[in-house]
């Protein structure tokens, strides 16, 4: 499952945390990435707002992916002690309602970044 644009944005993700390491808020992180990413050439959406219907019922603002790449993967950045199952279940739920194949989670607040990431796939 190693495909090029998750490995792009892996080895951007190392670029970041190498010059600001852990320990900076998530929001930082994000912005950097997303910057690093865009000038790898590609299209990043940030904040993107992913809206959920539930019967009749629309909520327009339910969910806010934090980076999607090329409009196919998702991003979610986190800065926790430790990522947990409520951390892969935000972003199993941002691939199910948004009809996403596959994601990052991405823990920033490690000592080595490699051992904070997760790939997720549907």
């Amino acid at each position: 499952m190693n495909d090029p644009l998750t490995q792009k944005v892996i080895g951007a993700a190392i670029e970041v945390h190498r010059h600001l390491g852990p320990g900076l808020l998530e929001s930082a992180y994000q912005k950097c990435l997303a910057y690093e990413l865009s000038n790898l050439g590609l299209f990043v959406d940030r904040e993107l707002i992913l809206p959920i219907k539930y019967k009749e019922l629309s909520i327009t603002q339910a969910y806010r992916i934090d980076l999607l790449i090329e409009n196919e993967l998702v991003i979610e950045t986190k800065t926790v002690e430790k990522l947990n199952d409520i951390h892969m279940a935000q972003i199993l739920t941002y691939l199910k309602f948004g009809n996403y194949k596959r994601g990052l989670l991405i823990n920033f607040r490690e000592k080595l970044l490699v051992n904070g990431i997760r790939r997720v796939s549907l």
